[in-house]
């Protein structure tokens, strides 16, 4: 660092023939420049810390605090910033260079009580075409219970507003008092838009098909319900439903190198799971589990943790992490990390890598323990970092890479 300061005195030290005071002034300037590299040093250890693991030592930064319960991001395109959800009904623009803005205008009204709220956010395909943001939220019926909805509006230019939101689809019938909305938005290699629905804590729902609740969903970008749906023209069946006996998924990604949906679900007390959901297949729950009530007693409706007409899970935690938040890693930054998959757990506040062959899971290791945070979503950046969102009323966004 170089500190240069140019001053002007009346008086004279007579025997140096210099201003005098200047080698004082040197002295206040050569110690305050020390000071501030010292304080610059202790700013970037403060906001970054390493952790050890399997693959290296792990660097974790943190970019952002004071969000109020994030729930999702979504990276924009050409480095233009992140969106962030805030459970209470707000959404974000953070950018590194310009900080986090105000509320965006144009967010529909969300109902904020116990697990409800703003979820989850993806961005159209063609968003930078179209300028299409979706979002997921629990809404309120008229009669005092909420379920989950889905829609879009368009990202105005100088992104403070979403424009002309337009719902595409409401789960029904709306059961909820507050638990178990799920959700989370993707979209496929097709441009087809999957949504990730909870069962509202109302477990005979997820084997109904008359209903919404516990199901993924398959639509078209603009809410219609494509031919191919595997109940479509099955009355009483519900045409938008793709998989069904699902719980409470909270995590969903598509998988990089198959192009197959993946989403993980809650279990109760025991049973967090993954599953690749197939065209009308059945996940089982109630009917097979393997977790137990949280009063320590059985599912009542559970036959074991397999049913007859069930598919199982490709990998379950006997003792539940509240996994949240999911994201395939297929970046080049850190080749040590490819074929990974990131979980968030919000109980055991961990991230979760799991390793990967094509469809099975290899092994699991647990990193950023040592924060003692919930994490509730997990992202790959554009720049190969991964990304996570702590959930508390003064929640973090941090970057987390691999010391290079």
């Amino acid at each position: 660092m170089t500190l240069s300061c140019t001053t002007s005195f009346e008086n004279t030290d007579s025997a140096a023939g210099k201003p005098a005071g200047s080698r004082k002034l040197r002295a206040l300037l050569v110690a305050a420049a020390f000071t501030l590299v010292a304080w610059q040093a202790q700013a970037q250890t403060s906001a970054s810390r390493s952790f050890p693991s399997e693959k290296g030592e792990i660097v974790v930064s943190e970019l952002l605090t004071g969000l109020d319960h994030p729930w999702s991001i979504a990276f924009l395109p050409d480095d233009s910033g992140a969106l962030i959800t805030e459970r209470p009904g707000h959404l974000r623009l953070w950018q590194a260079d310009g900080g986090l803005s105000e509320p965006i205008g144009g967010v529909p009204e969300v109902y904020a009580r116990s697990q409800g709220g703003l979820l989850d956010i993806a961005l159209a395909p063609d968003f930078a075409q179209s300028r299409r943001v979706y979002l997921s939220y629990a809404e309120q019926g008229d009669d005092g219970k909420a379920g989950t909805t889905a829609g879009y509006g368009v990202l105005s230019a100088d992104g403070r507003k979403l424009e002309n939101f337009t719902v595409i689809f409401r789960q029904t019938p709306k059961l909820s008092s507050g638990a178990h909305f799920g959700s989370r938005l993707v979209f496929d290699r097709q441009g087809y838009l999957f949504i990730a629905l909870g069962e509202n804590n109302q477990r005979p729902t997820s084997q109904d098909l008359d209903k919404l609740q516990g199901k993924v969903v398959r639509l078209h970008p603009d809410g219609r319900v494509p031919d191919d749906n595997p109940f479509v023209g099955k009355a009483p069946a519900r045409p938008e439903i793709w998989s069904y006996g699902h719980r409470n998924q909270q995590g969903a990604a598509l998988n990089p190198w198959s192009g197959k949906l993946w989403t993980h679900e809650h279990g109760p007390r025991g049973g967090d799971e993954i599953n690749i959901p197939q065209a009308g297949r059945n996940y089982g729950w109630p009917l097979a589990t393997y977790g137990i009530n949280y009063s320590g007693l059985a599912i009542p409706e559970a036959q074991g943790t397999h049913a007859g007409g069930t598919e199982q899970p490709i990998h379950y935690w006997k003792v539940s992490p509240a996994i949240s938040g999911m994201a395939f890693y297929d970046a080049g930054r850190f080749p040590a990390w490819r074929r990974s998959l990131f979980i968030g757990a919000l109980k055991d506040q961990a991230l979760i890598r799991l390793e990967l062959d094509g469809d099975k899971v290899l092994r699991e290791e647990r990193l950023l323990a040592a924060l003692d945070e919930r994490i509730r979503d997990v992202r790959i950046g554009p720049d190969g970092y991964v990304y996570v969102l702590t959930d508390a009323s003064q929640g973090r966004l941090l970057k987390i890479g691999l010391k290079e």
